[in-house]
C-alpha cells in the first residue's frame, strides 16, 4: 500500500488518469496476489495458474456483458459520467481480450474516449486513446479522436503529426488529405499544404475544392498560380467556371490576348454564359477595344433584357468611342430600365455633357446651348431621384447664363422657332440629338 500511496502522489495532478491507473494497478496487485496463492510450494506446476485464469474468465463472462450493456444504455442516455465509470470498469477488466466480438475494442475505446470529449476532458479522451491504440495501432478512428483531442488542448504539433500517421496508415482517404491540409494551411505551412492538395488531386483530379485551395496556396506561398489555373481548365474544357478562373488570371498577368481567346471560347461552349460576356466585354473595354467591348455587352444584354446596368455600360462605351448617338439611345432604354433611380437620366446627362465638352465652338454656339442646357435638364431630373453618380449640374447651373439656352436666346430666336414652340439642334455635329427643348413659361415674358 505504501507503492499504491506513491504513485497516488505522482499522479494527483491529473485526478481522473491518476484513478484510472490506480484501479489498474489494483487489480494487477490483486491478481498477482491471488495468483502467488495458488501457486504450489514445492512444483512449478502451472496448474493453479490456469484454474485462477479460468476464474477470471468466468467472472468476465458474468461482468462482461452486464458491464457492455450498461455502457451502451448510459451512452445512448448522455449520461456521460456513469459512461465514463462503467466503460473504466470494462477497460479494467480487459472485456476485449475476453471476447474481442462482444466487447470490440475499437467501440470500447471510441465510445469511452467519446464520453470525456463531452465533459470536456479532452487530456483525459487523450490518455484512454493512447491506450486503446496500444492494442489496435492501426485503427483510423481512434487516430482521428486522438488528433482531435490533441486540436482542443492546443497540441498542434501532435495532431499534425497524429494525421501524418493516418496518411500513412490510409493514403487514399481524401477525408484524412484534407483535414491535414487545412490544417498545414492554418498555419501558414503553404508549401506542405500544395504537398497534400497534389496527394489529393493525384486520387481525384476533378476535386473542386483542391483545385481551388492548390491555386490560393501557390499565391499564398509566393508561386504564381497561374499553372494550375491552366491545368485545371485544360483538363476540364467543358468546364465554364474553370475557364473563368482562368481567364481572370490571364488578365491579372497582362496576357490580355490569352484571355480574350479563352473567353471567346467560352462563349461558343455556352453562348449564355452572362460572366463570359461581361468578362469580355471589360477586359476589351478596359484595352480600349471598344468595337468589341460593346459587341460583348450587348450580347449580355441580349440575355438579359432588363438590365439597366447592362444598358448604362453599352452607353459608357460609347460615349469613350465618341458615338454619342448610340450612346443617347442605350441612356433612353435604360431609362425605361431603372428610371426609379434615377440612374438613367443621369446616364442621359451625362451622354450630352461630354458630347458638349467635345463637340462645343468657341465662341458657343446656339447649339452648344441648346445640349448644355439638355444636359441640365436631365441632370436635374437625376438629382431629384437621388442619383449620386456623374453630374455636372452644380456647374452648368453656376454657369447658366454663359453656357445655357435660355430666355436671351429665345428672344434671339426667328419667328419661325418661336411659332413651333420647340427649340432644335441643327448643325451636323448634332445631328443624333433626338431631343427637343420647350420654351419655359418664363421666356416669353
Amino acid at each position: 500500500m505504501v507503492l499504491v500511496s506513491q504513485i497516488y502522489g505522482l499522479l494527483k495532478g491529473d485526478k481522473d488518469n491518476m484513478q484510472l491507473l490506480l484501479n489498474r494497478f489494483l487489480i494487477i496487485i490483486g491478481f498477482i496476489f491471488i495468483f502467488s496463492m495458488c501457486v504450489p510450494p514445492q512444483d512449478g506446476s502451472g496448474g493453479d495458474f490456469a484454474k485462477e485464469k479460468a476464474r477470471l474468465d468466468s467472472l468476465r463472462d458474468v461482468r462482461c456483458p452486464r458491464l457492455m450493456s450498461s455502457a451502451a444504455e448510459y451512452y445512448r442516455n448522455r449520461d456521460w459520467k456513469q459512461t465514463i465509470r462503467v466503460y473504466s470498469e470494462i477497460t479494467d477488466l480487459s472485456c476485449d481480450e475476453w471476447n474481442a466480438v462482444y466487447a470490440p475494442p475499437e467501440e470500447i475505446y471510441q465510445y469511452y474516449s467519446f464520453a470525456y470529449t463531452q465533459i470536456g476532458r479532452f487530456d483525459s479522451a487523450e490518455f484512454v486513446l493512447l491506450d486503446g491504440l496500444q492494442k489496435i495501432p492501426q485503427n483510423v478512428q481512434l487516430r482521428k479522436q486522438l488528433a482531435y483531442a490533441y486540436k482542443r488542448q492546443g497540441k498542434t504539433d501532435k495532431e499534425i503529426i497524429e494525421y501524418e500517421r493516418l496518411v500513412d496508415i490510409a493514403p487514399n482517404d481524401i477525408s484524412i488529405l484534407n483535414d491535414l491540409a487545412k490544417i498545414y494551411k492554418d498555419q501558414g505551412n503553404y508549401d506542405d499544404q500544395i504537398i497534400i492538395l497534389k496527394k489529393i488531386l493525384k486520387i481525384d483530379d476533378t476535386n473542386d475544392v483542391a483545385q481551388s485551395e492548390l491555386a490560393v496556396a501557390y499565391e499564398s506561398s509566393g508561386k504564381n498560380p497561374l499553372e494550375v489555373y491552366e491545368k485545371r481548365y485544360m483538363d476540364n474544357l467543358d468546364n465554364i467556371s474553370y475557364g473563368l478562373d482562368y481567364s481572370e488570371r490571364l488578365i491579372k498577368a497582362d496576357r490580355v490576348d490569352e484571355a480574350k481567346d479563352i473567353l471567346k471560347r467560352l462563349i461558343s461552349k455556352d453562348p449564355t454564359s452572362k460572366l463570359a460576356y461581361q468578362k469580355l466585354g471589360k477586359v476589351c473595354w478596359e484595352t480600349d477595344d471598344l468595337d468589341e467591348a460593346a459587341s460583348a455587352y450587348e450580347s449580355l444584354f441580349k440575355i438579359d433584357p432588363r438590365d439597366g446596368r447592362v444598358a448604362i455600360n453599352i452607353s459608357d462605351i460609347y460615349i469613350d468611342s465618341e458615338n454619342y448617338g448610340k450612346a443617347l439611345r442605350w441612356a433612353d432604354k435604360s431609362i425605361n430600365l431603372i428610371d426609379n433611380s434615377g440612374n438613367g437620366y443621369g446616364q442621359k446627362g451625362k451622354v450630352y455633357y461630354k458630347a458638349w465638352e467635345s463637340l462645343k465652338k468657341n465662341p458657343l454656339t446656339v447649339d452648344d446651348k441648346i445640349v448644355a442646357k439638355l444636359a441640365y435638364d436631365n441632370f436635374v431630373k437625376a438629382e431629384k431621384m437621388s442619383y449620386r453618380g456623374f453630374n455636372r449640374l452644380k456647374y452648368l447651373k453656376d454657369n447658366a447664363k454663359d453656357l445655357l439656352y435660355g430666355k436671351a436666346q429665345w428672344f434671339m430666336a426667328e419667328n419661325k422657332v418661336k411659332r413651333s414652340g420647340v427649340i432644335r439642334t441643327t448643325t451636323a455635329s448634332y445631328d443624333w440629338v433626338t431631343d427637343n427643348l420647350a420654351p419655359e413659361s418664363n421666356w416669353k415674358k
